[in-house]
């Protein structure tokens, strides 16, 4: 049978109980990871569930290892004892990338045979530490018991995780968040990884309905005679080289009970849902994947649904440039002139360069709703691969102040991002001698600053601005809690900025954002 072009359920059921843990609740769990200090005391000791094995394997253990028992319960419980990292091996302390890396590496470790009863016990550690523990735990659990789309006609069987329970604790802790992050981090995960064969843009367009539906977004879609009319050259001369003539750009709109209507915050995604490169046609290697060229559509979207759970104050539109990139008669060319939706014309030089002509026109329409915020996300460009690896992604704003706050919050949720200079002087390298400016300059030097650049040209001056270039979208050996493949970077960050960043934000830029405070 093929799977839906959503997932078919959410996360695990989650349970918590306080208090000391006895026989009757370790015989309900078919696997426990428990967290300790890296000192563990005598008195201690007496509290962990094969103790005798586990302190016996503990003297011999190297530094960071994972030290692992059975029970002799009816179950034979499988134990996983892991210290919780004070510092790294350099002795700096651990950020929360390091935490949710951890958590990954140990949740891994404790799925290896597909236990339906997991357990989570957390004993001897400071208050502090607790809930930053429990949340990375939490995350990698959502993470690695996520079943990505698979369509083989006898798909690989494997017992799935039927609860998590977290075990004696000194009190209950609001996880909720938490598990609506997991929720919107494994549904831009999806979508993502949908072949573009399946999620084409009419079928996304209805997935996207049905989350509209479930959510209460309004919407509304400029299909390809419309954009025509508004003038919307660029998107257009991307999606006139595709055979089927149904992509469009999709404006989502999410309103709070406050009756409130003006957008506070507009999210932009790239929905390229696949990319050859055009006339300018893609090797072999780097058109394999090019399905995941929509990442940055998956991201805006999971994070609306995310911000529509936990019923952020602010309305909040979303903007998705969704076309392909494909080659054909009518596929544009390099040294084509086009006009965009703001009047700008552009000289083409490199149809490879299709993401920045979509979001020119996208990033138009979010502007002129006169949204307080803009922020976009998109697998813009090589280059910024290649300057960060898969471990950061790039980002770039019209206000250079915001540069502190988006490496601050990189930092503090684990989704890493680096700032980028955005000096003018960038821009002699985009200057045409028939246009107003060059889609984007012929050596691809710094490409990322002068894609940013390109696009900034399209977001109103007065509108604080956040581009979000997703070298991070996939990586191979996994990302902080996320195993191996796409990654969903993007969401996490988003909240954190808009949550926890609330106050710096706020001094930052002005009063009135769309910022909730934690």
């Amino acid at each position: 049978m093929m799977p839906e072009l959503l997932p078919a359920t959410k996360n695990f059921p989650l349970i918590q109980t306080v208090g000391k843990v006895n026989d009757a609740i370790l015989g309900k769990l078919d696997a426990l990871i428990i967290i300790a200090p890296d000192k563990i005391p005598a008195p201690l000791w007496r509290q962990v569930p094969g103790a005798d094995a586990l302190r016996l394997i503990d003297k011999r253990r190297g530094a960071g290892d994972q030290v692992f028992t059975r029970l002799t319960n009816h179950r034979a419980t499988g134990v996983w004892l892991r210290k919780l990292p004070g510092k790294t091996t350099d002795g700096t302390p651990v950020e929360t990338y390091g935490l949710l890396k951890w958590a990954g590496e140990a949740v891994a470790a404790a799925l290896s045979e597909y236990p339906r009863n997991l357990g989570i016990f957390a004993l001897g550690l400071q208050a502090h530490q607790y809930e930053p523990a429990l949340r990375a735990l939490l995350l990698a659990v959502a993470a690695h018991t996520f079943r990505l789309p698979d369509f083989r006609s006898k798909p690989k069987q494997r017992q799935a995780l039927k609860k998590l329970r977290v075990i004696g604790l000194p009190q209950r802790i609001d996880l909720r968040r938490t598990m609506i992050e997991a929720d919107a981090v494994n549904l831009a995960r999806w979508l993502t990884a949908l072949p573009a064969n399946k999620l084409t843009a009419g079928s996304y367009r209805e997935v996207l309905g049905k989350l509209a539906k479930h959510h209460g977004w309004k919407t509304r879609f400029y299909d390809l005679s419309q954009l025509k009319k508004l003038g919307a050259g660029a998107f257009l001369a991307v999606a006139q080289g595709n055979a089927d003539q149904d992509g469009g750009i999709l404006h989502l709109q999410y309103r709070p009970a406050t009756g409130m209507r003006k957008p506070k915050l507009a999210l932009v995604g790239k929905g390229i849902i696949f990319d050859t490169g055009g006339n300018n046609l893609k090797p072999f290697k780097s058109m394999l994947d090019m399905h995941e060229d929509m990442n940055g559509s998956a991201i805006a979207t999971a994070t609306l649904t995310a911000l529509s759970e936990l019923k952020f104050p602010y309305p909040v539109d979303c903007w998705l440039a969704i076309t392909e990139n494909r080659i054909g008669p009518q596929a544009y060319k390099s040294r084509d002139i086009v006009t965009a939706l703001n009047g700008t014309t552009i000289e083409v030089i490199h149809t490879d360069a299709e993401g920045r002509m979509a979001l020119a026109d996208t990033l138009t329409l979010a502007g002129q709703q006169d949204a307080d915020l803009i922020i976009d996300y998109a697998t813009l460009t090589g280059a910024c691969y290649s300057s960060l690896t898969s471990r950061y992604s790039g980002v770039f704003s019209n206000r250079a102040a915001l540069n502190g706050l988006l490496i601050e919050t990189g930092v503090r949720c684990g989704e890493r991002v680096w700032p980028f200079p955005m000096d003018a002087d960038y821009d002699d390298d985009l200057k045409s001698t028939v246009a107003d400016i060059l889609q984007c300059s012929v050596g691809n030097e710094a490409d990322q600053i002068l894609a940013a650049r390109f696009l900034q040209r399209f977001t109103p001056k007065d509108t604080p601005w956040v581009h979000i270039d997703l070298s991070a979208a996939t990586s191979k050996p996994g990302l902080g809690q996320v195993p191996a493949g796409v990654t969903g970077f993007g969401v996490r960050f988003t909240l954190n900025l808009l949550y926890e960043q609330a106050e710096g934000m706020r001094q930052i830029l002005a009063d009135n954002l769309p910022v909730a405070g934690p």
